[in-house]
């Protein structure tokens, strides 16, 4: 039989347990909601507050709520701005009619017919031999000219249409490189031009490209519909040694165009093959 005192010592005790276990819970409570709310507080993206572990009755620390992982914020990416789409039309002239401003002559795009004669008029500028062109390019002809002139640019016209005949006779033989067989050449269709320095310097020379005359017209001549049509290092593609006194009219627009993209070649832009000799 258990004595008195023995058995109120043994009831405190058990007392004593069940509040420590009651405080421990409590404490584990405690711990969780204030970590709750320091995360509600400061943010999903914020570091979290954990409370210090407590010991247990046993002595044993009372384990510590595990933080769930927060996926980390990013900032969103700016959308790509869309990118320049051309709206240039290829197809708005023809590059097959010999009345077409864009025809394509070379090599192997002789004009048809071959004895093609153009709608000419007279052009008012300084010249050679009596400059004759296209109505269309003779006028932007002769802005050319007029604005080379308000620079201190004397520009000189050496020749421009020559007749199916006439070229013929030019071409002779063919041992000229520069010449072209009659019926492919550009200045039977009324749209191209030898253009040379009033002082004589250079005419129908390489070294034209490196007068002020040259130079004007290569950085220029776009401005008003005039191609450079023969560069340096495309005569694999467009047939004849470099000629930088040959401009051809293409008119405004495409030579904008052209300037635009770096492309310095009709058969290129218009995806032709190339033209380094006759068929």
């Amino acid at each position: 039989m258990m004595r008195p005192n023995t058995g109120r010592v043994y009831i405190q005790r058990r007392r004593m347990i069940a509040a420590l276990i009651a405080i421990g819970v409590l404490a584990l409570i405690a711990a969780v909601v204030i970590g709750w709310v320091a995360r509600s507080s400061t943010g999903s993206g914020a570091p979290r507050v954990t409370a210090t572990p407590l010991s247990t009755v046993d002595g044993s620390p009372t384990p510590t709520p595990t933080p769930t992982p927060t996926a980390a914020r990013q900032t969103p990416s700016p959308a790509p701005s869309p990118s320049s789409v051309s709206t240039f039309d290829r197809s708005a002239h023809s590059i097959d009619d010999p009345n077409s401003i864009w025809v394509v002559v070379d090599k192997v795009r002789p004009l048809n017919p071959q004895d093609f004669v153009p709608e000419l008029v007279t052009v008012d500028v300084p010249h050679t031999y009596e400059p004759r062109l296209r109505p269309e390019a003779a006028v932007t002809y002769k802005e050319m000219f007029d604005a080379a002139l308000t620079e201190g640019v004397h520009l000189e016209s050496n020749s421009t249409y020559r007749s199916f005949s006439q070229q013929t006779q030019n071409y002779g033989d063919g041992s000229d490189p520069t010449t072209a067989k009659p019926g492919h050449s550009e200045h039977q269709t009324g749209l191209a031009a030898d253009i040379g320095a009033a002082n004589g310097k250079c005419a129908f020379e390489v070294c034209y490209g490196d007068t002020p005359e040259g130079k004007w017209l290569a950085a220029n001549a776009w401005k008003y519909g005039w191609l450079l049509r023969y560069p340096a290092d495309k005569v694999a593609v467009a047939g004849f040694p470099y000629e930088p006194w040959h401009y051809r009219y293409i008119g405004k627009e495409l030579a904008a165009e052209m300037h635009r993209t770096g492309v310095t070649t009709l058969e290129e832009f218009f995806g032709l093959p190339p033209a380094p000799d006759y068929n």
